[in-house]
């Protein structure tokens, strides 16, 4: 039984939703991935206040793997789930999947606070929840994009995902700070910060956001769920456990479970891609990647993922074990204050990635996406180019120019690779983006780490072992220190632990009170890794160069599409009233006019039945906006000119489809006791998907048909086409608007009529013809 309150939302869902709910969705959508991402690095700078609220020291041998997975395990989690929540979120609704990631999400952190075990069990403890809020996350992550997407249209598509971008990159660095802030005071706060932000988020989503995308029921693919879920926690685990040493070797790449894991996961995810080529209904939908852009667009963004995702690890432990410390801070302090110091990265990203986001829209994506790489790879060069021990000023100007190339890629990118993708599908397509962005953040901190190690390995444990001797460190106890994985040196100076404190332990007791401050002490440490560090850093930012500068011509490859100004008219409705602009799959071209818009003759159209995917052509539903169809209405397709090109009706479901050359055409809807509707639709290299929502027609008899059309503010507006149609959706009249906005038709017989003025957003008015007097129908064209 329906109760009142469903009874309300599902009359509120049915409400056209206005120019407004773009921007709601925008902001909505915005505060739940500022949330998560500050989520993340909140948890990342206050691991040491973690481990030490818990009793759990974390650079013990035995506890290596607690730090990893809390650190790694949101990502992986979230890595593996984005696809699959995506294509449900195609299946069921976006809204409804994103909001129950907001709620996951909440109760999550709201569990994560109330720890009261200590050591390994409170470690157990709060990853298994990190886990579980990564479930959250993969949610909120993989339907984000697509509820932005069905929300704008593709001319203001670039600006609304900058904004978007923008709170990912802002979100990552008030994490930092607001991590160095409340970790100190109590590392219960760092989990409670999102719990108001959650709770306000989830019933805003609940109540304000509305399911306007294009839902494809489908069956749920289990065997490629299973597959591809196997086989990328295989790799991403294997990568977590390369990190740690093994035997004498100073990373686990040569542990035959790594190795097992690495090699079995990559056969898996073979297993399923051919999975995923032979089933009906794939999760990974590997057809979009013959679109060029798609493909070269998520390539592109994996390459500058790879290149940028360690960077933030580099940078902190350069500033935390080095700099700062060199500069009168104590360890203890530089979780804090590095995070202060990395803002002009921050900056950089704030000032180009809505302004690359507006200028793309525009221009194109291509000058934003190739030239924000170059300029990324500029960055990492001239990092190499200053020493270790930098002027701040230099410094900072080069994280701005960094943030900048980093802001200038992001939001033209993911417009490019969600507008090649069909509006059914965007969830997966976001899904797929998110994949390929989260797993090469993994990758990429395993990629520096490892690189990193290599780099130290050469040089530091000769370096440390001849600084100890000379402080009086027993020779025994140096070669054993000195000898310690390099990654427990870069776990101490990234969690902002004391390194000679931690490494040497009990045998500073043993030494003069002078030399054991000294070895302590601020510069002692940073003066011995700075040289071994730089070799590590050089291999490091070498490979993020190559990764940017092979994104750029990734980039190039992409399709200039149509400039967005001349996109459909249905796709600016898909941003008021959440109707589509894309396709509807891989589609084979017909016979077509020279010019891809006619007239051409009815055959040329060919009614494909309900539901049905043709070559290049329009499909959509037809409905009362409660979901029930409207059976047999009558569907026009007219050229830009007013021609009529074709006819057809939808089925007892509601749907039609018609075969149509690529071009802009006017769809007109028209069904006896229902209001006429119609729209302007973009026929790309997709297809189109354009729905149309009828409400009972009301209208009485009237006179012959004459009259103005208007701008939404009430300007006169010439050189208008208006077109009209009778009952059975048949052209039977056209013409244009005189420079004072004013049409004249006349010769029609008595009877129901459709009037169609084709503007920026086409107007439909239901007419009777009849009577003594001339019918004056007065149109406004919506905005």
């Amino acid at each position: 039984m329906t109760t009142p309150a469903q009874t309300h939302r599902r009359a509120e869902q049915t409400k056209p939703l206005g120019p407004s709910y773009k921007w709601i969705a925008l902001s909505n959508t915005t505060l739940g991935v500022l949330m998560v991402t500050i989520n993340q690095s909140i948890v990342l700078i206050a691991l040491p206040n973690i481990f030490n609220g818990i009793g759990l020291n974390p650079l013990d041998s035995g506890n290596t793997s607690y730090l990893l997975w809390m650190m790694m395990g949101f990502l992986v989690v979230t890595a593996v789930l984005v696809v699959s929540f995506g294509k449900l979120g195609d299946m069921y609704g976006r809204v409804r999947m994103y909001n129950l990631g907001f709620a996951v999400f909440t109760v999550c952190s709201i569990l994560l606070s109330v720890s009261w075990m200590h050591g390994a069990n409170a470690a157990l403890w709060l990853i298994g929840w990190r886990i579980v809020q990564g479930v959250g996350g993969a949610l909120l992550f993989a339907n984000s994009t697509a509820i932005i997407t069905d929300a704008f249209p593709a001319t203001r598509r670039g600006t609304a995902l900058g904004i978007n971008a923008i709170a990912a990159i802002a979100g990552s660095f008030i994490g930092l700070i607001l991590g160095g802030v409340l970790g100190p005071v109590n590392w219960h706060w760092i989990f409670l910060v999102s719990v108001p932000v959650g709770v306000f988020g989830t019933f805003w989503a609940y109540i304000k956001l509305h399911d306007t995308g294009v839902r494809k029921k489908a069956k749920i693919d289990w065997w490629g769920n299973v597959t591809f879920a196997v086989g990328l926690i295989s790799i991403l685990v294997g990568i977590t456990y390369g990190l740690q040493p093994y035997g004498g070797h100073t990373m686990g790449w040569t542990n035959p479970a790594v190795l097992g894991a690495l090699i079995g996961g990559i056969v898996i995810l073979v297993v399923f891609l051919i999975i995923e080529s032979k089933v009906k209904e794939p999760l990974f939908r590997l057809s979009l990647f013959r679109d060029r852009t798609f493909a070269a667009g998520n390539l592109a963004s994996l390459l500058t993922a790879l290149g940028r995702g360690g960077l933030q690890f580099m940078l902190i432990i350069w500033l935390q074990g080095i700099w700062l410390p060199q500069h009168g801070y104590s360890f203890e302090d530089t979780p804090l204050w590095a995070g202060i110091y990395m803002i002009p990265l921050t900056v950089g990203f704030l000032l180009a990635a809505p302004l690359s986001g507006m200028l793309s829209d525009k221009l194109g994506h291509r000058y934003f996406t190739v030239g924000g790489t170059l300029i990324t790879a500029l960055s990492f060069a001239l990092l190499l180019a200053i020493p270790v021990n930098f002027s701040y000023g230099v410094f900072a100007l080069l994280l701005v120019i960094n943030g900048i190339g980093s802001g200038m890629f992001a939001s033209p990118n993911r417009a490019e690779i969600m507008n090649a993708v069909p509006p059914d599908q965007r969830g997966v397509g976001a899904g797929m983006n998110a994949t390929f962005q989260n797993s090469s953040m993994v990758l990429s901190i395993g990629i520096f780490f490892s690189l990193m190690v290599v780099g130290l390995s050469h040089s530091l444990p000769t370096t440390m072992h001849d600084g100890l001797v000379a402080q009086g460190v027993p020779d025994q106890a140096a070669q054993t220190v000195s000898h310690l994985p390099p990654i427990a040196v870069l776990f101490a100076a990234f969690l902002g632990y004391n390194p000679m404190k931690q490494l040497l332990g009990s045998q500073l007791d043993h030494l003069p009170p002078g030399h054991a401050s000294y070895l302590t002490g601020r510069s002692y440490f940073p003066r011995l890794i700075t040289e071994p560090f730089h070799q590590g850093l050089v291999i490091a930012f070498l490979f993020a160069i190559i990764a940017c500068v092979i994104a750029a011509f990734a980039s190039l490859l992409t399709k200039r599409r149509k400039s967005p100004q001349h996109e459909s008219v249905g796709s600016e409705l898909a941003g008021v009233a959440g109707e589509a602009d894309g396709g509807i799959g891989e589609l084979n071209t017909p016979q077509m006019s020279p010019n891809g818009y006619g007239p051409l003759p009815t055959e040329s159209f060919v009614h494909e039945g309900t539901g049905s995917q043709g070559s290049h052509g329009v499909e959509g539903f037809v409905h009362d906006g409660r979901g029930n169809p409207v059976a047999y209405a009558a569907i026009t397709i007219a050229g830009p000119d007013g021609h009529q090109l074709g006819r057809t009706n939808t089925g007892e479901d509601g749907r039609y489809a018609f075969q149509a050359p690529p071009g802009d055409y006017l769809v007109i809807t028209t069904a006896p006791g229902w209001s006429p509707e119609a729209a302007t639709v973009l026929v790309g290299s997709f297809g189109a998907v354009q729905d149309f929502v009828l409400v009972p027609d009301e209208t009485g008899p009237t006179g012959e048909m004459r009259g103005v059309v208007r701008s939404p503010d009430g300007i006169p507006l010439g050189g208008i086409t208006t077109t009209v149609t009778d009952e059975t959706g048949e052209v039977v009249a056209t013409t244009t608007t005189g420079p004072d906005g004013s049409y004249q038709i006349t010769g029609l017989a008595d009877g129901h009529y459709t009037l169609v003025a084709a503007g920026h957003r086409p107007a439909t008015v239901a007419v009777q013809v009849g009577g003594d007097e001339p019918a004056t129908v007065r149109v406004a064209l919506g905005e």
